[in-house]
Formats: C-alpha cells, sequence, structure tokens
C-alpha cells in the first residue's frame, strides 16, 4: 500500500525526526503544494473565490489560533478583536501612504502589543477564568470600534480597503489575492511544522500539560505563555489584514465579533487541538456547514410543511458550532485530524491488523 513503511529504516536521530518519515507523506505534501499552486488554472472563478480564498485565509487564522490553544493550552474566546486589529491597522497604515508590507507588520505588531496587554493580565488565572477574561477583551475591542471614531469610524462605519501594492505590483484580481492567502498560509505552515521540533515547540507542550511540573524542570511558564500569546496574537493581526485586504475589501466592526471568536474556537477544536491538518479539516469543515446545513433544514422545514424564519437559520450554525465543539470535546477531543490519523495507520498495516496487537 501506499502508507507501507518497509525500507523506511531510522538508524540516527536525524532521519528519524524528519518532517515527513514516511516518503509518502512527503509525496502527498508536494501534490498538495502544487495544486494549490495551480488551483487558478483548474478551479473556476466562482469556487476560488467563494470556497478556496476563505479557506486559505480561515485556515492560516485557526493555525495561528492553535498555536495558542492547541500548544501552549491557552484558551482565547476573543481571538475575532485580535484579527479586527490587524485589519484596522493595516488599513490606517496603508491609507497614510505606508507600503502594504510595512502595513502587514505593523498589523502584527499592533495585535501583539495588546494580545500581551490582555495576555498578560489573563496568564495570573487558569481554566474558565482565563476563557472569561480573554472574552472581555473580545469586548473591550468591540467596544473601542464602535466607540472611537478615529479607529472605527463610528458604529456602522465601513473603512473601504485601499489598492494593494505588493512588492511593487498592483494587485486587483482574484487571482492575485489568491497567492497573497496562499503565500501567508504556506509561511504559517511551515513556521508550524518547523516550531513544533524546536526546543520552544517542545516546551510550550510541557506547560501545556503540566505548567508546574515544567517549572520544576526549569521551563519558564510565564515566559513561553507569554511567548506563545505574542506570536499567535501577531500572526491572528496579520491573518486579519489578509482578511479585510483579500476577501472582504472593507472593515466594520460586525466582521469581527464574538460569533467569529467562536467560530474560530470551533475550527481548532473540530479540527483537532496542536494538529496542522487539523486546523485545515476545522476550517473546511466549518465553513461548509452552515451552508449545508441551512439547505438541509429549509429541505426538511419544507418537506414536513414547517415555517422557518431567516433569523432561526442565521442562528443555527452557532447552535451546531456548540454541540460539534462539545461533542468533539466528550467523544474525540483530538479531533478530525485523529480520525485522519487512525484511518492513515490502519493502512499502515493493512491487511495485517494484527500487527496493531
Amino acid at each position: 500500500m501506499f502508507y507501507r513503511q518497509a525500507g523506511v529504516h531510522h538508524s540516527n536521530y536525524k532521519t528519524d525526526s524528519a518532517l515527513f518519515p514516511i516518503p509518502f507523506d512527503k509525496w502527498s505534501i508536494y501534490t498538495m503544494l502544487a495544486l494549490g499552486i495551480f488551483a487558478p488554472a483548474i478551479f473556476g472563478s466562482f469556487a476560488l473565490t467563494s470556497y478556496l480564498l476563505p479557506w486559505m485565509i480561515w485556515a492560516g487564522a485557526a493555525l495561528s489560533l492553535n498555536l495558542l490553544i492547541g500548544w501552549a493550552g491557552q484558551f482565547h474566546f476573543g481571538y475575532a478583536a485580535v484579527m479586527s486589529i490587524g485589519g484596522y491597522t493595516a488599513i490606517h497604515a496603508t491609507l497614510a501612504g505606508i507600503p502594504f508590507e510595512i502595513a502587514l507588520i505593523l498589523a502584527g505588531l499592533m495585535s501583539m502589543i495588546v494580545g500581551v496587554i490582555f495576555g498578560a493580565a489573563a496568564m495570573r488565572v487558569k481554566g474558565l477564568y482565563l476563557a472569561l477574561a480573554t472574552l472581555a477583551m473580545q469586548f473591550v475591542v468591540d467596544w473601542v470600534l464602535t466607540h472611537v471614531p478615529a479607529i472605527g469610524g463610528g458604529a456602522s462605519a465601513t473603512l473601504q480597503a485601499p489598492d494593494m501594492t505588493l512588492l511593487g505590483f498592483k494587485i486587483t484580481s482574484e487571482v492575485g489575492y489568491y497567492y497573497v492567502a496562499f503565500g501567508w498560509l504556506l509561511l504559517v505552515t511551515i513556521f508550524l511544522l518547523n516550531m513544533r521540533r524546536t526546543g520552544f515547540g517542545r516546551a510550550l507542550v510541557a506547560v501545556r500539560e503540566k505548567d508546574y511540573a515544567a517549572s520544576i524542570l526549569g521551563v519558564n511558564s510565564f515566559y513561553f505563555k507569554s511567548v506563545a500569546f505574542a506570536v499567535s496574537s501577531f500572526m491572528g493581526g496579520v491573518s486579519g489584514a489578509i482578511l479585510v485586504f483579500c476577501f472582504y475589501h472593507a472593515v466594520t466592526p460586525e466582521q469581527f465579533t464574538v460569533n467569529v471568536s467562536i467560530q474560530l474556537l470551533a475550527m481548532v477544536i473540530v479540527g483537532g487541538l496542536g494538529s496542522i491538518i487539523g486546523s485545515y479539516f476545522g476550517a473546511a469543515f466549518i465553513l461548509l456547514l452552515p451552508g449545508a446545513l441551512n439547505s438541509l433544514v429549509a429541505y426538511v422545514s419544507e418537506l414536513l410543511g414547517l415555517q422557518i424564519g431567516i433569523e432561526t437559520l442565521a442562528h443555527l450554525p452557532n447552535l451546531f458550532y456548540g454541540i460539534l465543539i462539545i461533542g468533539f470535546l466528550l467523544y474525540e477531543p483530538l479531533g478530525l485530524a485523529k480520525v485522519y490519523d487512525n484511518i492513515r495507520k490502519y493502512l499502515m498495516v493493512w491487511p495485517f491488523g494484527y500487527s496493531k496487537r
């Protein structure tokens, strides 16, 4: 089979710690990379802008949040606020004449500063109290965006994103927006793939499992939690800026409400905590779920002769997000990534199932 391990020998630490110890994993990654590069030539305009582009942007945001939740074990219920800070910072910076490349860095830095400030206060507590502290950040940022006209323009104001110029090239086409989002997702993925093999990544896992035990072993849990908040917030700010410039082309406070934070949390938990491929699965699943769910509910209601209002349909996804989060936490805490891993391990030994015993 494709996943056969015969002929794969790990005679030294270097080969054993390789990113892709099984050759098929490496070639499947190369195949997916080639598919991503040539996607504009394969898929139509509607699929590119309505499915692939938002999926890549939200997958990048889910990966950024997964660094904090999955690796560091720190819950964050206000991640949409982090992304909104990046989006607004990037727009104000480009309107001031700053090049888009520097505006992206400023967006990440501003999100990192605010994230670390709230994170430093939040890290004095754990569990549910940490979740509530980060949720407070969401409400504070929402209030600032709607009540400080110099930042958000007002309660119902919309700030249009200016034209994007990246590395001297003006980007106005759908293909150009796609490649910007694809490039950012690739950078985040490569960073996390290598981070989990470093001392920093192992320290985050130690802090996640038992922070006081990690402290006994010499790991400064407060320092690594702070760095996790900083790095995750930086990547979240850049993801928010790319979301605004490549997909929305404008920014309003309604785009980054607490519902978006719940949606991001669902992507991470349903996909799999601490899993890179799980963030891809979770983003695809959560993005496709509302449309499929609304169509199913509309079909069933029509079949049964029931009348369901538009507002009810709009709130159904949030209900199912909660059900999915609870369900995966109870029955499959490692999410869709674990389901994929189970299939992968089965294929490794098929048809010799007795070798698993």
